[in-house]
C-alpha cells in the first residue's frame, strides 16, 4: 500500500507522521514546512522554530559545498542532500548546473564509483542479482511505484564505467548520476524514474578481495547465464512498468551492441554509450562542417578506440553519410578505426561484428608500417597515410594524440577537427591547450571531459564538451512525451541536428557545442525535434498538438516545494 502520493491538485498526500515524514526525501522540506503542515504531520518539536524558504536553504547548502576541499567530498555532500531532501538537491543543481555537473556526473562520479562500497550510506534504486533471478519482479515492485508511475529506467551492469572499466555494484553510482542529469535538465520528474543495478559479478580482483565490497563476490557470469538474466529482467520490466523508457548505461563492451540489437524493437530503449555518444559527436562534426566548408562525404575520419563508443560514433556518422546520398559501403569507406592492436584490418582475430563493419582490406594497407609491439598498424602511421580531416579519440589512453601525430594531421588540412572524447579528464587523448598550440590555433576541438578556455595568440578558445548530457535528457523527454514505442535512428539524427543548430562555430574561438549552463534550454530544443520525428515516423503512441514546444515545456519538472497534507 502506498504511503505517499500526489493528489489531483498537485499536492503531496501522505499517511506518514513525525520523523517518518522527515525521512522521506520526496516530501521533506525541513525548515520550509509551514506551521500548519508541522501541526498536521506531527512535526512540532522535531524542527527548529525558524522558517526558511527553498532559496535560503539552497544558499546555506551551497556555502557548505564551497567549503569542501575535493570534488569527491562535494559529491558526498550532494548525495547526503539528495538522501534527505530531493527538491533542495535539484534546486542546487539547477542553480549551479555548469559547476556541479562535473561533480554529480563525469568525471567525479568515477571517483565515487571506485569508492562506492567504502562510502556507502543509503541504498538508492533497485539492485538485481544474477544469483537470484526469481526475485526480479519482487525487487522491482519493492520500489513502491505503480505500473504507470515510472517513465524512465537507467540500467547498468557496470562492465564499462566511463573510462575506468568494471566496478561491480559501484555502477549504481552511474545510474543514479545519469538520472540526476535527466532531472537537472528538467526532463524527468525524479519520482517517476528508477536506477537499476544489474549485479552479474565483477572481474576486478581488488573488489573481490575487498572485505567491504557489497556486491556479488564472484566473477562475471558466462554469456548464457547473463543472457537469461537480462531476458528475464526486460520481460519483467515490461510487465511491472509497461510504459518505461529503458536507458542502457555503461554495459560491458562485449554485451552492449548485442543487447541494443536484441531489445530495441521489444521495448522503447537505447544505449547512451553507443547512440548518445554517436549523436553528440555527430552534432559537433556538423557544427565543424560549417567552418571547414567541406561537406561530410569529403571528410576522412579516423577513430582511435574501436569499442562500443567508437563504433557508435562511426555508425551515427555513417548513417548521416547515407542520408546525404552515399551507399552504405561508400559511407563506411570514409572511416579508419584503430584499436589496441592498431588499425582494424579484415582477417584480424577477435574482432566483433560491429568492428568488422569498418575494417580495411588487407591489400589496401599492405605497404603500411607495422609496429611489432602492437602487432598492427599504429595510429601515427594511419594518420600519415590517411591524412584525416577528423580525428576522434575513445581509447581511454591519455596522451595518445601526440604532437607528432597532430602536427602531421594539421599539415594536410586547414581546419582539423580533433575530438579527444575519453573521460575522466586524466584519460583524455590530448588536452585542448596542446591541440590549439600544435595546430597554430586552427584546430576545431571538442572534448569528452570539461576543460576551461584556452588562450592562444590573442584569441580565447572556448572548448565545447561533447557531453552526452546534451543529448540524452532531451531525447528521453521527447520519447516520454510521445510515449514512443521505439527509439529510432531518426530520433537520434534529429537530436544531433537540433543540437548543432544551437551554435555558430564560425567566430574566433567559438565552441562546437552549447555550454552546460543552457542545458535546460538545449534539452527543450532537442526534445521538440525528437518528438516531432517520433510522430512523423509513426512510433508515437501519444500525439501532441500543433504547439509542440509549449506542450513539452509544460512536461518539464521544476524543483519547487509542493504542499504536504495528511492522507
Amino acid at each position: 500500500m502506498r504511503t505517499t502520493w500526489l493528489d489531483d491538485d498537485g499536492a503531496w498526500r501522505t499517511t506518514l507522521r513525525g520523523r517518518q515524514v522527515l525521512a522521506d526525501a520526496r516530501i521533506n522540506k525541513g525548515t520550509a514546512f509551514s506551521d500548519a503542515e508541522r501541526a498536521a504531520l506531527g512535526l512540532i518539536g522535531l524542527i527548529p522554530a525558524g522558517h526558511m524558504t527553498l532559496e535560503q536553504q539552497a544558499s546555506r547548502v551551497y556555502a557548505q559545498y564551497l567549503k569542501q576541499r575535493t570534488d569527491l567530498a562535494r559529491n558526498v555532500l550532494l548525495n547526503e542532500v539528495h538522501d534527505r531532501n530531493e527538491v533542495l538537491y535539484y534546486r542546487l543543481l539547477a542553480d549551479h548546473l555548469s559547476e556541479m555537473l562535473p561533480v554529480v556526473y563525469t568525471p567525479t562520479v568515477g571517483q565515487a564509483i571506485e569508492n562506492y562500497s567504502h562510502e556507502y550510506r543509503r541504498p538508492r534504486g533497485i539492485y538485481l542479482s544474477v544469483d537470484n533471478p526469481d526475485l526480479i519482479e519482487v525487487s522491482l515492485r519493492a520500489s513502491g511505484k505503480e505500473p504507470d508511475e515510472v517513465d524512465l529506467v537507467v540500467a547498468t551492469d557496470a562492465g564499462a564505467i566511463l573510462g575506468i572499466g568494471d566496478w561491480g555494484v559501484g555502477g549504481m553510482g552511474i545510474a543514479v548520476g545519469k538520472l540526476a542529469v535527466y532531472t537537472a535538465a528538467g526532463c524527468a520528474e525524479p519520482g517517476r524514474t528508477l536506477p537499476v543495478m544489474l549485479d552479474v559479478g565483477t572481474d576486478r580482483q581488488s573488489l573481490l578481495d575487498d572485505p567491504l565490497y557489497i556486491g556479488n563476490r564472484h566473477p562475471r557470469v558466462p554469456a548464457d547465464s547473463y543472457d537469461a538474466f537480462l531476458d528475464k529482467f526486460v520481460a519483467t520490466l515490461r510487465t511491472v512498468f509497461p510504459a518505461a523508457l529503458l536507458h542502457w548505461e555503461d554495459m560491458a563492451p562485449q554485451n552492449a551492441p548485442r543487447l541494443l540489437s536484441r531489445y530495441r524493437d521489444l521495448v522503447p530503449s537505447f544505449n547512451d554509450d553507443i547512440q548518445g555518444t554517436g549523436a553528440v559527436n555527430l552534432a559537433a562534426v556538423l557544427a565543424a562542417l560549417a567552418v571547414t566548408g567541406i561537406g561530410l562525404p569529403e571528410h576522412r575520419i579516423v577513430i582511435f578506440g574501436a569499442g562500443s563508443a567508437g563504433i557508435g560514433i562511426a555508425d551515427q556518422l555513417a548513417a548521416e553519410l547515407t542520408a546525404s546520398g552515399l551507399g552504405l559501403e561508400q559511407a563506411r569507406s570514409r572511416f579508419w578505426t584503430v584499436d589496441r592492436h592498431g588499425l582494424t584490418v579484415a582477417g584480424q582475430p577477435g574482432l566483433t561484428d560491429s568492428q568488422l563493419r569498418y575494417c580495411r582490406d588487407g591489400g589496401e594497407v599492405a605497404s603500411w608500417r607495422i609496429d611489432a609491439s602492437l602487432g598492427g598498424i599504429p595510429l601515427a602511421e594511419v594518420v600519415r597515410q590517411v591524412r584525416p580531416t577528423v580525428l576522434i579519440g575513445t581509447s581511454g589512453r591519455p596522451g595518445a594524440f601526440t604532437e607528432e601525430i597532430i602536427r602531421d594531421m594539421a599539415a594536410h588540412t586547414s581546419r582539423p577537427v580533433i575530438m579527444p572524447m575519453s573521460n575522466p579528464t586524466e584519460l583524455a587523448e590530448a588536452r585542448p591547450q596542446q591541440l590549439i598550440e600544435w595546430t597554430d590555433g586552427r584546430a576545431l576541438v571538442a572534448t569528452g571531459s570539461p576543460f576551461g578556455p584556452v588562450e592562444y595568440d590573442g584569441t580565447r578558445y572556448r572548448i565545447g564538451q561533447a557531453n552526452n548530457a546534451l543529448i540524452f535528457p532531451g531525447l528521453g523527454l521527447g520519447a516520454i512525451a510521445t510515449r514512443a514505442s521505439r527509439v529510432t535512428d531518426g530520433m537520434f539524427s534529429a537530436a544531433a541536428h537540433a543540437l548543432a543548430g544551437l551554435v555558430d562555430a564560425s567566430g574566433p574561438g567559438a565552441p562546437l557545442l552549447p555550454a552546460a549552463e543552457a542545458l535546460r534550454d538545449t534539452s527543450l530544443v532537442v526534445a521538440t525535434a525528437v518528438a516531432r520525428t517520433a510522430c512523423r515516423e509513426g512510433v508515437a503512441r501519444r500525439q501532441l498538438g500543433a504547439n509542440l514546444a509549449t506542450e513539452i515545456r509544460d512536461l518539464m519538472w521544476e524543483p519547487a516545494y509542493r504542499p504536504v497534507r495528511p492522507g
